[in-house]
């Protein structure tokens, strides 16, 4: 058997409908992480679906707990041979709220459903089609080759779309169980739908509250306007002193000092384009003078997600007492994660904000990573997806979003290189999430050309990456 009879191979799988069927049923799990009361689909989708799959490929499975965590994690792994090359492998089977009301008609978020050459269903992008993929693409390898060629461990959390809670310690508890010489991981979206990506990292993500309590009660706007003051109106202002008009983060602490050589070389071959269905993409916000992938994937970013004063559905003429934003700082490998809000704290005070108190909205918070774009496994990794798909892939110094990679740099200590099987305009996280299956198809031959290659020798494995 060949490599390129191996590729044959996976396509055709795909192409039979097999894994459509196996997505269906795990799609059909409603794995809402946020929901208090999916505690037992949290635990179905470990025990019916991820650890069948795994020991029908010669893998053992225990299930592994720790006190913070909602649901256990499945730990999974097949050694062949410790002289061999061991990968980690990592996917979570939660998935965000299914808000099953707001999809199209005709859809659900628990259906695996074609329309207009699509798939829907909640999970297929985030992260159920995604780990689906190299789980089978593994599949793939050993029926065709009689082994693996190589050391493979696999961890399937059920709490990533609520921070994690656990990972970090289960991790700091089970390094010697979790050693490997790298980590292969699926999660996140391509740079474009038509063009293989990998990402070395993340951008960190804290979600704070900002919070003015002026008085107990409001007051009439005729009798009181003009006397006391509007917390609404000083947390705009308060709001409008963290950014330019046009974006620019004026907390020098929230963003780097400089964008490293490497970094912005892998950048300059990345063109960021939503598709059809992404938002236009506007030159002018952010920070001058950078290209937008320099802006989303090499800088920081502040959002506010959500903001409340009064009573937004039913206006009175009152004073309102408080005013209340939600807001959201992705920040890049630099500024020091433990001085945000402190950083913050001395800016508000500065600019004659004391009123405004401060507070994390999260217990957990994902920390900024990123490995050097000229790392000796992402070069074979490079190799390996341009081989198989006959294209040059995309390498991103990080994810424009947030994972909990540093977990696994940080504490494992492992090379981590991302094969994301999604795109931009997925839709993940929102009503009516869908993957074209051209993706599905491409990642399931891109992934299969990485297991084998990792078992065909030629690897970094030994040497220093």
């Amino acid at each position: 058997m060949t490599r390129a009879q191996a590729l044959q191979a996976a396509h055709a799988q795909f192409d039979s409908g097999d894994f459509r069927q196996t997505l269906a049923r795990r799609v059909a799990i409603p794995t809402e992480s946020q929901n208090p009361e999916r505690g037992a689909a949290l635990q179905q989708y470990l025990e019916a679906e991820m650890q069948p799959a795994f020991e029908a490929m010669g893998f053992e499975c225990r299930l592994l707990t720790h006190p913070k965590a909602k649901a256990p994690f499945l730990f999974a792994q097949r050694i062949e041979d410790p002289a061999l090359p061991t990968v980690f492998g990592y996917g979570h089977g939660d998935v965000i709220r299914g808000l099953e009301p707001e999809w199209k008609a005709g859809l659900s978020p628990w259906q695996l459903t074609e329309s207009e050459g699509r798939w829907y269903g909640r999970g297929i992008a985030d992260n159920k089609g995604q780990h689906s993929v190299n789980m089978q693409a593994m599949a793939n390898v050993l029926k065709l080759r009689g082994r693996l060629g190589f050391n493979a461990k696999y961890l399937i959390e059920m709490g990533e779309e609520v921070v994690s809670p656990g990972l970090r310690e289960l991790c700091e508890a089970n390094k010697a169980l979790f050693n490997a010489d790298v980590m292969l991981a699926s999660d996140g979206p391509r740079l474009r739908a038509e063009r293989p990506t990998i990402f070395l990292g993340s951008r960190g993500c804290c979600n704070f509250d900002l919070t003015i309590e002026a008085r107990k009660g409001g007051h009439h706007s005729g009798n009181w306007g003009g006397l006391i003051s509007n917390p609404g109106i000083q947390l705009a202002h308060a709001i409008a002193s963290i950014t330019s008009p046009t974006g620019q983060i004026r907390v020098p602490e929230w963003v780097p000092k400089e964008l490293p050589a490497s970094v912005r070389r892998a950048l300059a071959d990345c063109e960021v384009d939503g598709g059809a269905d992404g938002p236009q993409i506007e030159p002018w916000w952010g920070e001058p003078g950078l290209s937008p992938a320099e802006r989303v994937f090499g800088w920081s970013s502040f959002e506010v997600l959500a903001f409340k004063t009064g009573n937004p559905d039913t206006p009175v003429n009152a004073i309102p007492p408080r005013a209340w934003a939600r807001c959201q700082l992705r920040f890049v490998v630099g500024p020091d994660p433990q001085d945000i809000l402190p950083a913050l704290r001395r800016h508000l005070d500065a600019a004659g904000f004391p009123m405004v108190k401060l507070s994390m909205a999260r217990d957990e918070m994902f920390a900024a990573t990123r490995i050097d774009p000229d790392n000796a496994w992402v070069q074979w990794a490079v190799a390996s997806i341009t081989e198989s798909s006959g294209k040059k892939p995309a390498v991103l110094p990080n994810l424009g979003g947030s994972l909990p990679n540093d977990i696994f740099t940080d504490v494992l200590g492992l090379t981590a290189v991302w094969v994301p099987h999604s795109y931009p305009g997925c839709s993940q996280h929102a009503p009516n999430e869908h993957l074209p299956p051209e993706i599905l198809r491409e990642g399931l031959g891109i992934m299969t050309g990485l297991y084998w290659d990792l078992g065909a020798g030629g690897t970094p494995h030994g040497a220093a990456a």
